[in-house]
């Protein structure tokens, strides 16, 4: 019996319609990784890592559907296996991380469990009153430059200002990395801002991964008008890449986890040929 691939069909070409906190991040670590992301739209099987991380992030969103008493660990912990059975539903080709091997399963359930618990030690949900969780936020700058996200958790306290939040299942990094892991939120605040006009008074990144961390940050306007200054000109970069089709590779720490070595340069290989032409996609998805 011929055996099937499981992993997804490559999808048509694209044209990039925005900006995300991931794709900008992306074309920032390495060109040539966005344009195979974004334009050459290339499959990448599912990451045990990535899927754990997407788990804890349900339980935690549907823990707040609960009153704030029954916000315990052990109702989140209840809502492991219901939101697994839901992600399987919704995504069959999970189940081929770990096909025929209960015990591997079994030990990464467990390994979300300790993240899930670590969250109660970093907060108190009971005392939480999110207004928005999984919110999705799209806004166009005065450029016309059309930026978008998934925003974790909004938090709005009584006299008004607005707490950003976001889950991470990793480590929290070095002092000389957390200004690149509060650009996403930073992001996220421009966001806000232009559309709603309203600048966050805090950006919160929860880190669930090592000993557990929260970091923090306030920004303000000036903070935000650069950010918006350095998208602007990432887009610019962006938009003449397209227009020539020049993606460099660039070789950095995360190479050794890249799905695409094989259509790398830089690890011998040979990205396919750039499409033309590109056609726009109306519905991008999350990450795009």
């Amino acid at each position: 019996m011929q055996q099937t691939d499981p992993s997804p069909a490559p999808r048509p070409a694209a044209r990039p319609t925005g900006l995300s906190p991931s794709r900008a991040g992306d074309f920032m670590t390495c060109p040539l990784l966005y344009r195979l992301r974004v334009i050459d739209r290339l499959p990448e099987p599912p990451s045990a890592a990535a899927t754990r991380g997407t788990l804890v992030h349900a339980v935690l969103e549907r823990l707040f559907d609960h009153p704030p008493a029954e916000r315990t660990p052990e109702r989140a912990l209840g809502l492991l296996g219901p939101q697994w059975e839901r992600l399987l539903g919704e995504r069959p080709e999970l189940a081929e991380l770990f096909p025929g091997e209960p015990e591997k399963l079994a030990g990464w359930l467990g390994d979300a469990e300790k993240l899930v618990e670590k969250w109660f030690r970093l907060e108190d949900p009971t005392r939480l009153h999110p207004v928005e969780r999984e919110l999705y936020v799209e806004t166009a700058l005065p450029s016309g430059l059309l930026l978008r996200g998934y925003i974790d958790r909004v938090d709005v306290a009584p006299s008004g200002e607005v707490r950003l939040v976001d889950y991470k299942t990793g480590r929290a990094p070095s002092r000389d990395f957390e200004g690149k892991a509060m650009f996403q939120m930073k992001f996220y605040a421009l966001v806000v801002w232009r559309w709603k006009g309203v600048v966050p008074k805090r950006l919160q990144l929860v880190y669930l991964g090592g000993g557990g961390d929260v970091v923090t940050y306030d920004p303000d306007e000036a903070d935000l008008l650069s950010v918006e200054r350095k998208l602007e000109a990432l887009w610019e970069a962006i938009s003449a890449a397209v227009a020539t089709g020049d993606f460099p590779a660039t070789r950095n720490r995360l190479c050794d986890w890249c799905d695409h070595q094989a259509s790398c340069p830089e690890f011998g290989g040979t990205p396919p040929p750039y499409p033309l032409p590109l056609t726009t996609v109306t519905n991008p998805g999350k990450e795009s």
